[in-house]
């Protein structure tokens, strides 16, 4: 695995080459957001890790601006920032996932090799689910809303709803979300659940149907109503 690091912390840095060596990762590690910038587009990594404050270019500007580029490549945020607001903007911006300081490498490691088994998925028999409302492929990773294209999704929206049509009327806790759907155990962030289903609650559901149900003290579940909705949405 070929991971690059922007990141302006000497410590954090010396931290995760000890930590990538151990793991036979090999990590290349550059301290300049603009010099980060122009690495990641000199070669194919397998997951890009930025901080969030860096010297030259931000991170959150990097991310956008390789997401622009449909770059098909992980990236996750690094940052000390840890409020709902900044972690919708890192989301917006493109990120995979989201990591706050300080953090265990071990957690990050579980993190990267969740979202870089997301990029390379494994050919399933089965690949399209319909429903009452949708249509979903999980390897062409298209979604139709009654008829209509959904095409405003992030990845971990499109994973965190294809999970959910798989389970209809199933209630998840965020810790079990976390594991199934990000790929590792529960560390404490479980508002990167709250985040994506508010997200998503906005992009393809209605005042009358939200599809994304709270079960207060437990969790989420996915249900739908027997009609289909007068109209999709599309962006």
């Amino acid at each position: 695995m070929k991971i690059l690091v922007i990141e302006d912390n000497e410590s954090v840095a010396s931290m995760l080459e000890m930590f990538f060596v151990k793991e036979g990762i090999e990590g290349h590690f550059i301290m300049d957001g603009l010099e980060g910038y122009a690495r990641a587009q000199e070669d194919k990594w397998d997951c890009l890790i930025i901080d969030w404050m860096l010297p030259g270019m931000d991170g959150v500007t990097i991310c956008r601006k390789i997401r622009q580029e449909n770059k098909s490549v992980p990236i996750i945020m690094l940052t000390a920032k840890d409020t709902e607001s900044d972690q919708v903007l890192g989301l917006e911006m493109g990120a995979d996932d989201y990591v706050t300081k300080p953090f265990s490498p071990l957690a990050l490691m579980a993190r990267i090799k969740a979202v870089t088994r997301r990029y390379n998925p494994q050919k399933e028999n089965s690949d399209t689910i319909e429903t009452t409302h949708f249509k979903i492929n999980k390897n062409t990773r298209e979604v139709m809303l009654d008829g209509y294209k959904i095409t405003n999704l992030t990845p971990k929206e499109f994973d965190l709803l294809y999970h959910f049509i798989q389970h209809p009327k199933q209630v998840f806790s965020r810790e079990q979300l976390l594991e199934s759907v990000w790929g590792y155990q529960f560390y404490g962030d479980d508002r990167t659940v709250d985040v994506h289903i508010k997200r998503l609650r906005n992009k393809i559901g209605t005042t009358e149907q939200p599809f994304f149900q709270t079960v207060w003290g437990v969790g989420y579940k996915f249900e739908e109503i027997t009609e289909p909705l007068s109209q999709g949405k599309e962006e």
